[in-house]
């Protein structure tokens, strides 16, 4: 993983990954690459339209039709067609080829390719077993789009390519939207045949109240599908409810959403380069301090989408977690099975915020910011920093093909010595399929493909590395791609090493599951809170956090008594792993030796 893939034995040039990645640079096929973490823009795909090169042409044409393809999208438009501009097709074209160029000098990967690497990520429909229809049928799916619509949109394509009688609508609209069309659709008995589930659902009520089939009988041979997935990506109350498997994880959750993304130009300016050397919260402070006074009111030092308190909690659980405060994702001490947000390490990470406030080293307005919006004034040039996923990474090329940043670690504690962050396994991407849909069969064929290493990869590669397959080694071989953008490539490494496999009680104990869906969510929460001490309202910072932290474990303990009076066997005790260790994935050895 410290080593960029792609190179054959005949090229005798050895470069580092870090050299790699130099050398391609900006360009490449993101350049005209647009996708977004939380994009809104509505997009409505119908694969009826001519595409047979989802199917069957090179990988450069794959690479010029996304690129065109979601071009059109961020232009606004309200569908996306498969007749595009051809001087956009060349340019993306031209790109992708000089991109590729390039990183045929970079070294070999450790894992083959069964596939000549031209052909990694290739989408090739397989025949699955299931017994399509033969009459015309149109085929529904909804959902946020996004990242994984660069997949779907060529995936659709190319299915519809393979069996002309299917046609499938692709609705990738904003969550918004989707929190009214699902559950009206349900309540009317012609929802689509796959949604994403609404955000104001949760998955137990769609079980409960009969939205959603069970997979078990849709996909073809199913245990064996089943076990292609690693141990605990299937969890009780999140993926299986009554022994029955309704959704499964599409992506792995192995990231963090807080990098250190910066302007290149800026940050040269006054001498910091992150990427070789990851700056520590010391030298971020002085850093945002210096790019402040250097842009005399026309940029600052750093940016953060403050409307939103969970830029709050994000970024101060992040800094703290890999500081060394004992938490998981969840920000529970798996040592203790208490919340841990009075660790010393979130209030310092607190106080790194209030004195980035304290030198006017932050973009003004930015309360006024949610997450998009800050992260799109980047490209405008008006901050030097910010705190934000990978989900950047397509993107800023689209909106200002002219923004040069990168891609570097969050800061890291003065000492030097980081903490890997824990992350829990719970999948991404999740698809449900409507109970009462007549082609539950085409889903069933669908979901074969999407779950197989095949699949996985091509799902890597659509989003050029920025959605990462649930399946290892299906990330092992997407990363051979001559398409994947650096960048994205060094945010794969930096999780590779920065992130780590914590413990989950659901998989510990499926009666937990219960657990968490009695959990009531308390006001203010973490993020509420910090919000509060940034602008001022909350003036004892860590009497205010040791409230909430007391109501947190106090609602827990609540939590865990009304389980056990629906007749759950749970205790505190399934939420303590003696054995966790933050630097090493916790794996299946691990929980069985709790027993």
């Amino acid at each position: 993983m410290d080593q960029a893939p792609g190179t054959t034995a005949r090229y005798p040039l050895r470069l580092t990954r870090r050299a790699a990645l130099r050398l391609l640079g900006g360009i490449g096929a993101t350049a005209l690459l647009a996708a977004c973490g939380n994009s809104a823009t509505p997009t409505t795909t119908s694969a009826t339209s001519s595409s047979s090169s989802a199917a069957t042409s090179s990988a450069a044409a794959s690479t010029s039709k996304a690129a065109t393809s979601a071009v059109t999208s961020a232009a606004g438009g309200a569908a996306s067609s498969a007749t595009t501009s051809s001087a956009t097709t060349k340019a993306a074209s031209t790109a992708a080829s000089t991109s590729r160029a390039a990183s045929s000098a970079a070294v070999a990967s450790p894992v083959a390719s069964p596939k000549p690497v031209g052909e990694i990520g290739k989408i090739v429909i397989a025949n699955s077993g299931v017994k399509l229809p033969t009459d015309k049928v149109t085929f529904r799916w909804i959902d946020s789009g996004d990242l994984k619509s660069l997949f779907y949109k060529k995936y659709f394509a190319a299915y519809h390519e393979a069996h002309s009688n299917i046609t499938v609508q692709y609705d990738a609209l904003p969550w918004a939207q989707i929190n009214n069309i699902v559950p009206l659709g349900v309540q009317n008995g012609n929802a689509h045949d796959c949604f994403a589930l609404p955000q104001t659902i949760s998955a137990g009520q769609a079980v409960s109240e009969s939205w959603v089939a069970p997979l078990d009988d849709i996909i073809p041979n199913f245990q064996e599908w089943k076990s292609r997935f690693p141990f605990g990506a299937f969890i009780e109350g999140v993926h299986v409810f009554n022994g029955k498997t309704y959704t499964f994880p599409v992506t792995s959750s192995k990231r963090y959403g807080h990098l250190l993304l910066y302007n290149t130009d800026y940050m040269q300016q006054v001498g910091y380069d992150p990427v070789k050397k990851p700056v520590t919260w010391d030298e971020f402070r002085a850093a945002a301090k210096k790019l402040t006074q250097q842009g005399k009111g026309n940029y600052y030092g750093f940016i953060i989408g403050g409307k939103d308190s969970g830029q709050f909690s994000g970024i101060v659980s992040d800094l703290a977690r890999m500081a060394g405060a004992s938490a998981g994702g969840d920000n529970i001490d798996w040592k203790t099975g208490e919340y841990n947000f009075t660790a010393p390490e979130y209030q310092a990470a607190i106080d790194l915020l209030l004195a980035l406030k304290s030198d006017n080293s932050v973009f003004p307005g930015s309360l006024s910011l949610n997450g998009p919006e800050a992260r799109s004034r980047m490209p405008q040039g008006v901050a030097a920093m910010i705190l934000e996923g990978p989900w950047n990474i397509p993107q800023w090329p689209t909106e200002n093909p002219n923004f040069k940043f990168e891609v570097a670690s969050q800061p890291i504690p003065n000492n030097g010595n980081p903490v890997p962050l824990t992350y829990e396994e719970t999948g991404a991407n999740q698809e449900w399929v409507y109970a009462k849909s007549p082609n539950k069969e085409i889903a069933g064929d669908m979901f074969s493909y999407t779950a197989s290493e095949d699949g996985q990869v091509a799902i890597a590669v659509a989003s050029q590395g920025n959605l990462r397959p649930i399946f290892p080694k299906a990330n092992e071989i997407a990363l051979q791609s001559q398409d994947l953008d650096p960048h994205a490539r060094e945010a794969l490494d930096l999780f590779d090493k920065q992130v780590r496999l914590g413990p989950m009680p659901q998989v510990r104990n499926s009666d937990e599951n219960q657990v968490y869906l009695e959990l009531k969510h308390i006001h203010p929460d973490f993020g509420e809170v910090v919000q509060g001490i940034y602008t001022g309202q909350i003036s004892n910072a860590k009497a205010a956090v040791k409230d909430l932290n007391d109501k947190m474990n106090a609602e827990l303990d609540r939590a865990i008594k009304a389980a056990q009076g629906k007749g759950a066997k749970v205790s505190r005790n399934d939420f303590i792993f003696p054995n966790w260790d933050p630097t090493k994935d916790y794996t299946k050895e691990d929980y069985q030796a709790l027993k």
